[in-house]
């Protein structure tokens, strides 16, 4: 674990879909606000977007141990099998708002013809208007990543087998 790392989370669950039929880029960049919702409970809203520079952008509202995360994820990479996804999260905190960087990558691999594992990893860390938030209330960094990884390890926990499910029910209309 890097030094301002906060999260590093991995979780699997099966899809039943053969993996020819698999489109991770698509599933993201269509999935409406209904069906994010329906992922979670802590998921408010989602719709996509392009950044500045072209690339996609999946914009994610939700709310995790209590606060606000608007997440701006950009595609780094792009391929039916594979997602990868950054982020400079703007995070509301009864203290004020500040950001933090965050991977998401989205994966599936063959089990067999008709059936593939799908993995959520989700990486998060801080950056220097993080660091900064931190100091300016006394918090050291190493009780704050203490406090937030249960939390968001049980969020990536709880979301990933309905991850798995909309994404082997958009697999299957296909």
């Amino acid at each position: 674990m890097s030094e301002y790392e906060v999260v590093d989370s991995s979780f699997t669950a099966l899809i039943n879909a053969p993996i020819e039929k698999i489109d991770i880029p698509k599933w993201c960049f269509s999935l409406s606000e209904k069906e994010y919702q329906g992922c979670s409970p802590a998921h408010i809203a989602a719709g996509f977007t392009t950044a500045p520079d072209g690339r996609r952008m999946s914009i994610n509202v939700e709310i995790i141990g209590g606060s606000l995360m608007v997440q701006h994820y950009v595609e780094t990479l792009g391929q039916k099998d594979h997602l990868i996804l950054e982020s400079v999260s703007d995070i509301f905190t009864p203290t004020g708002r500040t950001t933090l960087d965050i991977l998401w990558e989205l994966s599936v691999r063959p089990i067999d013809s008709r059936t593939c594992e799908f993995t959520n990893h989700v990486r998060s860390k801080a950056t220097d208007e993080f660091k900064d938030f931190l100091d300016r209330q006394g918090i050291p960094f190493d009780i704050f990543r203490a406090q937030r990884q249960p939390m968001s390890i049980a969020h990536n926990k709880g979301e990933t087998p309905f991850f798995a499910a909309s994404i082997e029910r958009a697999a299957l209309r296909n």
